[in-house]
C-alpha cells in the first residue's frame, strides 16, 4: 500500500487538524468574550479542550505506528499555524501581516527538515 494511503499515516494528520479547531477555541476564543470572568473562562476552555485530547490522543497513538515522535509534533505545529491564521483571520478579525506570513514559512521551512532522513 502506498505511503499517502496508509491510514495510520493519514488519519492522524486528519485528527490532528480537528484536535486543533478545539485547540484553538479553546486557547483563544475567550478573546472575544473579554467581559467573562477569568475563571467562567478557564473552566469553559478546559472543557473545550477535552475534546482536542479525545481527537489528539488517538491521533498520536495511531499515528506513532509510521511517524517517530518528533515528527507528530512537527506535524501538529504546522496544522496549528495553519489553524491558528484562519482562526485569527476569520474568527479573531485579525490581520496577517507579511512578517506573520514569512514567520509562519520559516517554521515550516524549518519543520521539513524533521523529515529529511
Amino acid at each position: 500500500m502506498p505511503f499517502a494511503l496508509n491510514p495510520a499515516a493519514v488519519w492522524p494528520i486528519v485528527l490532528l487538524c480537528l484536535s486543533n479547531v478545539f485547540m484553538t477555541f479553546a486557547w483563544y476564543g475567550h478573546l472575544k468574550v473579554k467581559a467573562a470572568p477569568l475563571y467562567l473562562v478557564v473552566l469553559a476552555s478546559w472543557a473545550i479542550a477535552f475534546f482536542e485530547y479525545c481527537l489528539a490522543v488517538p491521533a498520536n497513538r495511531i499515528g506513532h505506528q509510521v511517524y517517530s515522535a518528533a515528527q507528530l509534533k512537527t506535524i501538529q505545529e504546522v496544522i496549528t499555524l495553519v489553524i491558528f491564521a484562519g482562526f485569527s483571520v476569520f474568527f479573531l478579525k485579525e490581520s496577517l501581516t507579511w512578517n506573520h506570513l514569512i514567520g509562519f514559512a520559516l517554521i515550516a521551512a524549518g519543520a521539513a527538515f524533521v523529515f529529511k532522513g
